[in-house]
């Protein structure tokens, strides 16, 4: 509080001014009589005098043995009734001067007996001190001089030698500490002096050091003034009868948490307890006594039956047999205890030698068998060590991701808030090394059987290493023991652990993270605090991935601003926490969604960041001053002011820092944006027509809409009832003004500043609104997020064209990208940017002797997907157009030849003239290897596709260029030393994929039916050639493997991309479609995963016909783990979404599949090879199979063996194999779920094309009877059927297919069955090895039957495939896993041929159809935000301490329905 200095006080003048004594007489000079007869008393005024007289002599002399006698009379005078009891306040004062100047001349021995004394200082301690609480008081010189005279000569002492002084002590310990406490009574508001503290402190300090024992309330009455450090408490609610009362009425000032100062009652009790520390101690440990062991005797006598902590699941509940278990406190026993705990926190900030005798009372606590006891010493420990007292611990450091300027880490220091001494940890010295037991056994209770005392102790640590242990450091060791108990607490067993972990990372700085908990690890590296952090982002409570993934996108958010600065430490440790944050979206769980939508746009990239306007906002405000005004502030400011960019940067950072899966996700969450905006403006529409229920026609049709779109809207969020009624409310609501602001936030036409308004606004109104139901809000968020053009909005383009050409900070790129993304989903924020996008180009563009910027490919690309959809818009100025064409001509990447040609022919005017003459100009003196040639084959590629009339007078030119000079040369010969793929395309292999994207193109171009077969022909021959002979054209068989395998993969894209188109499906043979399926078990793991990411794409869209699904299923064998576990979870979803349509197409194509298989080059009749093949089975069954649909898989497999093979009739036999093997599977698989699998009472067909009618019923009986599976199989498959079906690992299968490179010693998977293969689930790190790719070995040939074999029995076949050549042991592995070679990155399939992307020759005629739908792994995005593929299953992995880490967890909701009619 605030006081009086002590000069001042000192300075108080004096009431009376008497002579100065006489010189040269010894003795007390004073003789007028004190004393009066009754009924004569002296007059008050005399009597005042004489007393003054009296004081002023004493005060004046000194300690003299001669003397003494001389105030024998006046000290007996003094002590009599008359003058102690007098009424008048100033007698008393006088009175009480005089008698303690007897006692300081007369010391040691005062000249009272016992009973004088008492009422001496009764009246000293009841009367004349407790008025030192009003300053005002006229006397109060006078009480000031008794206190000093009493602590200066140490009078006081006397009182403890009174009999049965308890009383008066007790008094004078409460008046001290009350008059301190603030009480004061002076009317003008004066403060109590300093020196009155200090004497009152140093008298209580005389009494305590003298006294042979203290009663217990005066040690009460102390140990009560540290709970004044606790702002919360004000008021003493003790239930002990001696207690009753004591701990003081606190006054409101001491409510706040700023004090500057603590108050001066806490100041006396501390330094009592520090001057006074033995006394203090056994005092204290009494105190402690009294109220710990008499509250834990009611479970004392359990604990000694109860040795260990073993008790029933729930803490809190007693044992059914209550007579063996401790009753425990009682509830008022708990909050006595809980008052006590505090102060023993603020004790041992104050004076912690006090606390020797109490902390082993403490340590037993923690090993108490009652649960609160355990607990409340396990919170006071932390506390302890972390010096943390009863006004608890310290506001978190303020950690906002929308702060602008961001946190930087090279700065000196955090910025922190006000400083409080209350909450200011602090320990006076290291509690391990002064109490070492106590500290290791606080540590053991990380092992605590109590969910509820390991939170408390994780919280504890946390603040242990927040605040260094109050500011004393921990050692290295303690700290990294520390950091590393917290991070397992992150993998706890029990939820409440895990939260309370995650929070205390939460209420970490940004530099305690950095310094302290990423000072070893980041989030990249497994078992480190950060990265548990991360994990829990994906965990299989939804309370506990708020918390985590809330906690980690702030962090991100906070240390934006040191990434983008280039921060290493920072980068190093947290550059990964958006790519864990977004790895949460493969879940495929509707909470999942709408927390990602939360903490993106929250906390990611918040909406108001940065907080400030930017320079567009300021220029278009309508108000000239302040144009005027901001035109200045502009031109004055750093270009790192504009709002725009700080916010495009940060955008382009966070994209930068996710990895490749988490970027899919990322995207797709944008790509969702142009879906749901349409449903959102078609429900908006509605409610107008609606009018909040009043409709005067068309009532039924309307609320039929709104019913399905309401309905589609509550299907993406969870809770659809709820959803459901907040929307119908909504729409009741008729508030057309929130629905002119959503609009805003959907149109390509608001900058960014606009949307952010029309939320805030939005928000406030729904808040506002009367009628609102309180959920409305939490239901519109995550659709307003998901609808708003938050980050491809037209304000952020300007700052991405100039991160792209410029490559500020490394961000081209990424910012290249994002244009792609932006051109691709939503090319219309480009109309207020084109005219500049343009006027790049043009500038840009390349000559015969100039090149062109390799990043400018991108602006092309971006604009190229603006004028297929505004080709109005595009300027029509001939400077523009003739870029265009040098781009054509001289484009570097070839590429960029491309994109031009599609911006000229969606815009020229004369299109048709631009095509002849550069279709002239390209194959005019046309040589291989002459400048731009490149660009040249990709110019014909792109006019032979968008303009093929044309290029038709030239098509013999063409193709003569495209097969005579390109294909069928090789002009650099294979060497030895060359490697299967290479990331860098040579110009000899871009050359020849130009090549047959020509002659593709000219296909896909054709109209006319009658044609199309004829012309079709030879480019199927050559796409099979090439598939068949592995990339091979040359007959010299010379061509470089890394060509090889780009061709082969760029063949097999081009016939998907032609079957996209009916009449060229139907081309397609059964055989051609049985070699290019081959391609999905390529050796090179590019080309498999690059050719099986197109077929996902391709079915997601529904571009492919059904039959291609059966390529998926050939990854049974995928030695990539994450791959085909990628691939599992998109089946999953799309039979989820398949089955929400009543369709049965994923069960009708099991009987391709078996057609496929039998004819799969590894297929062999023979009991091992037939073992093989139920992992194909059950590959297919897991994701696809339910109680439901089960029947019908059955039945299908019942009737593949009613038919014979239409594609080769002499191999029918392999058909009745699978078929009989598919049975057994299935009804396995049946018993091992527990399923009940009724009799199919349809029937379903076969396609024509693959099977055909048996030639009689006789030969069908026979077929039907016979046993076709190996009796030696029949045993086995028991063990087969239950080990494949649980484990999930690619590495604990050898790979199958004898397409793979064999690398592996040999072993025969049919030997592995479940005593060999583990049940557990392999570490990430052994998972991650078996991601690299051989580039050396040698492939292994395919093997087929020969079409001279017409023996049905398995034995000619095994002949016929030359066994001796390549044992069966080693012909259905692959070395693939085991390889060592480059790390295989999925590149993004987000159109046509981009997997191909670093070659830079992308077809446009799919630049708008496969990008209008382009997912996260390649596939189909619904508007609900869930990739129908690349969506990884999380059980098992999510949760460290988890014990059923086999057990599937099928949370995929997979494709949810299409958006309504948008009309």
């Amino acid at each position: 509080m605030p006081t009086r200095s002590r000069s001042a006080a000192a300075a108080a003048p004096e009431v009376v001014e008497v002579e100065e004594p006489r010189e040269g007489q010894p003795g007390l000079q004073f003789n007028e009589p004190l004393t009066w007869r009754a009924g004569k008393p002296i007059p008050l005024a005399e009597l005042l005098r004489r007393l003054q007289a009296l004081a002023q002599e004493m005060r004046e002399m000194d300690q003299e043995e001669d003397e003494r006698d001389s105030f024998t009379k006046v000290a007996k005078e003094l002590a009599i009734t008359n003058l102690i009891a007098h009424k008048d306040r100033g007698v008393r004062a006088w009175t009480a001067c005089c008698l303690v100047d007897i006692l300081r001349l007369c010391a040691p021995d005062a000249p009272y007996t016992g009973a004088q004394l008492r009422d001496i200082f009764t009246l000293l301690i009841t009367t004349i001190l407790p008025a030192l609480s009003d300053p005002d008081n006229p006397y109060n010189s006078q009480h000031i001089y008794v206190l000093q005279s009493l602590a200066s000569v140490k009078s006081i002492v006397l009182l403890t030698d009174i009999p049965s002084s308890e009383a008066l002590i007790l008094h004078l310990f409460t008046s001290f500490f009350d008059i301190m406490s603030g009480s004061t009574k002076s009317s003008s508001g004066a403060q109590i002096g300093k020196n009155v503290e200090h004497d009152m402190t140093a008298i209580l300090v005389i009494l305590v050091d003298e006294s042979n024992s203290l009663p217990a309330e005066v040690v009460d009455i102390i140990v009560a003034q540290f709970l004044r450090a606790d702002p919360k408490v004000l008021t003493a609610g003790s239930s002990k009868s001696r207690r009753n009362g004591v701990l003081p009425v606190l006054d409101e000032k001491q409510s706040t948490l700023l004090l500057k100062e603590l108050p001066p009652a806490y100041n006396m009790a501390k330094l009592i307890c520090n001057t006074c520390p033995e006394k203090m101690a056994r005092h204290v440990s009494q105190y402690f006594n009294d109220v710990i062991l008499d509250a834990s005797a009611s479970s004392a006598d359990g604990a000694t039956k109860h040795h260990s902590h073993r008790r029933a699941s729930n803490d809190r509940q007693g044992s059914d047999d209550e007579e063996d278990m401790p009753s425990g406190p009682t509830e008022d026993d708990l909050k006595e205890l809980g008052k006590a705990h505090r102060l023993l926190r603020e004790l041992w900030r104050a004076s912690p030698a006090v606390l020797q005798n109490v902390i082993p009372q403490l340590e037993a606590e923690l090993s108490a068998e009652n649960v609160q006891l355990r607990l409340l010493a396990t919170e006071t420990l932390g506390d302890i060590v972390s010096g943390i007292g009863a006004a608890g611990p310290p506001p978190p450091p303020a950690m906002d991701p929308s702060a602008y300027p961001p946190a930087s880490f090279s700065a000196s220091s955090e910025t922190t808030s006000l400083h409080n001494v209350l909450t200011t940890p602090s320990s006076p010295q290291p509690f391990p090394q002064a109490h070492p037991g106590a500290y290791s056994n606080f540590l053991s209770r990380r092992r605590d059987k109590s969910a509820l005392i390991r939170s408390a102790w994780t919280t504890g640590i946390g603040r242990i290493l927040m605040t260094s242990a109050g500011g004393v450091g921990l050692s290295q060791n303690e700290e990294h023991t520390l950091v590393n108990d917290l991070a397992s607490m992150l993998v706890d067993s029990d939820e409440k652990v895990r939260i309370a972990a995650v929070r205390v990372v939460g209420s970490f700085g940004f530099r305690d993270i950095v310094i302290k908990l990423g000072s070893e690890a980041g989030v990249n590296k497994a078992g480190s605090v950060l990265y548990n952090l991360a994990e829990r982002a994906r965990d299989r409570k939804h309370g506990v991935r708020i918390e985590g993934m809330r906690t980690l996108g702030r962090i991100w958010g906070v240390a934006a601003g040191a990434i983008g600065a280039g921060d290493e430490e920072v980068t190093s440790i947290l550059r990964a926490a958006p790519s864990k944050i977004f790895d949460a979206y493969y879940a495929n769980d509707k909470e999942i969604f709408v927390l990602l939508d939360h903490v993106c746009f929250e906390l990611l990239l918040p909406l108001g960041y940065p907080p400030i306007k930017s320079k567009t906002s300021k220029m278009t405000n309508g108000d000239s001053q302040r144009m005027k005004d901001s035109q200045i502030i502009g031109d004055r400011e750093d270009e790192n002011n504009d709002a725009d960019k700080i916010r495009t940067k940060r955008i382009l950072l966070l994209i930068r820092d996710l990895d490749a899966r988490a970027k899919k996700a990322f995207f797709a969450m944008q790509t969702r944006q142009v879906h749901i905006a349409k449903v959102m403006a078609t429900f908006l529409k509605r409610c107008e027509e609606y009018n909040g229920g009043v409709m005067d026609e068309n009532e039924a049709d309307i609320k039929s809409h709104l019913t399905r779109l309401i309905k589609w809207f509550s299907d993406t969020l969870p809770d659809p009832a709820r959803v459901s009624a907040d929307l119908w409310k909504f729409a009741k609501m008729h508030d057309r003004r929130s629905y002119q602001l959503i609009r805003f936030c959907m149109a390509a036409e608001s900058d960014y500043r606009t949307v952010q308004k029309a939320i805030k606004e939005l928000t406030k109104r729904i808040e506002a609104a009367p009628g609102a139901p309180a959920g409305l809000l939490e239901t519109l968020s995550p659709l307003l997020y998901r609808a708003s053009l938050l980050v491809y909005n037209k304000s952020h383009v300007p700052a991405i064209v100039e991160f792209s050409r410029s490559d500020e900070d490394s961000l081209g790129s990424i910012a290249h990208e994002v244009l792609k993304e932006i051109s691709t989903h939503t090319p219309e924020v480009f109309k207020a940017h084109v005219q500049e996008l343009c006027k790049v180009l043009e500038d840009q563009a390349p000559t015969s002797k100039k090149p062109n910027e390799p990043g400018i490919v991108d602006t092309l690309k971006a604009c190229a997907g603006f004028a297929k959809k505004f080709p109005k818009e595009i300027p029509k100025e001939r400077k523009f157009l003739q870029s265009l064409i040098n781009f054509a001509l001289h484009g570097r990447p070839p590429a960029s030849a491309k994109h031009a040609i599609t911006i000229l022919v969606a815009a020229g005017e004369r299109k048709e003239m631009y095509a002849k003459d550069l279709v002239q100009r390209s194959i005019k003196k046309f040589e291989y290897g002459q400048d731009s040639f490149l660009a040249r084959l990709a110019t014909l590629s792109q006019l032979m596709l968008l303009s093929p009339k044309e290029v038709e007078d030239e098509s013999d030119a063409v193709i003569d260029i495209a097969i005579n000079r390109v294909l069928l040369k090789v002009r650099r010969p294979a060497k030895e030393g060359d490697s299967e793929w290479a990331d860098d395309i040579e110009d000899e292999c871009a050359a020849k994929m130009w090549a047959l994207k020509i002659l593709v193109n000219r296909l896909r171009s054709h109209t006319n039916e009658k044609t199309r077969g004829e012309i079709a022909e030879p480019v199927y021959k050559l796409l099979d050639t090439l598939i068949a002979n592995e990339g091979e054209l040359s007959k010299k068989k010379d061509t470089p493997p890394s060509h090889r395998s780009r061709l082969r993969l760029l063949a097999a894209q081009l016939y998907l991309k032609l079957c996209t188109q009916k009449p060229y499906d139907d081309l397609l043979t059964p055989s051609q479609f049985d070699r290019l399926a081959t391609v999905s078990q390529d050796p090179d793991a590019h080309v498999r995963i690059n050719f099986v990411n197109k077929v996902k794409n391709y079915l997601g869209q529904n571009k492919l016909p059904h039959r291609f699904y059966t390529i998926v299923f050939l990854l049974a064998y995928e030695p990539q783990e994450d791959f085909r576990e990628e691939t599992t979870t998109w089946v999953r979803s799309r039979s989820a979404f398949l089955a929400q349509q009543k369709s049965t197409m994923m069960e009708s194509i099991f009987a391709r599949f078996l057609s496929l298989l039998a004819h799969h080059p590894d297929y062999s009749s023979s009991a091992d090879d037939l073992a093989d093949f139920v992992k194909y089975i059950l590959f297919y069954l897991q994701p696809v199979a339910t109680s439901e649909n089960l029947a019908v898989i059955y039945h299908i497999a019942q009737r593949v063996k009613q038919t014979r093979d239409a594609v080769r009739p002499e191999d029918s036999e392999n058909l009745y194999y699978l078929s009989d093997l598919a049975q057994a599977v299935i009804r396995r698989y049946e018993d091992i779920h527990g399923w009940s699998m009724q009799t199919w009472p349809g029937r379903m067909g076969l396609p024509n094309g693959l099977f055909a009618k048996l030639p009689s019923h006789d030969v069908a009986q026979e077929i039907a009877t016979k046993r076709f599976l190996p009796e030696e199989l029949e045993g086995r498959l028991d063990a087969l059927v239950r080990v494949k079906s649980k484990i999930k690992k690619a590495s604990q299968f050898p790979c199958h297919s004898r397409r793979y490179k064999a690398k592996i010693p040999n072993q025969r998977k049919s030997d592995n069955h479940d005593d060999s293969l583990p049940s557990k689930k392999k570490s990430k790190s052994a998972s991650t090895s078996s991601t690299t790719i051989t580039s050396k070995s040698k492939n292994l040939p395919i093997r087929r039957p020969s079409s001279s074999s017409k023996s049905k029995t398995p034995k000619p076949a095994k002949k016929v495939r030359d066994v001796d050549a390549i044992p069966s042991s080693e012909r259905r592995r692959s070395g693939r896993a085991a390889g060592k070679g480059k790390t295989y990155a999925e590149k993004d399939d987000e159109e046509d041929d981009e997997d191909m992307e670093k070659w830079n020759h992308i077809d446009a005629s799919e630049d708008q159809k496969g990008e209008e739908s382009a997912s996260s792994e390649g596939e189909c995005v619904r508007v609900n935000g869930s990739a129908n593929g690349s969506a990884k299953p999380t059980g098992g992995e999510e949760i460290v301490a988890d014990d059923d880490d086999d057990e599937d967890n099928d949370d995929d909701d997979g494709d949810l329905s299409d958006p309504p009619d948008s009309d």
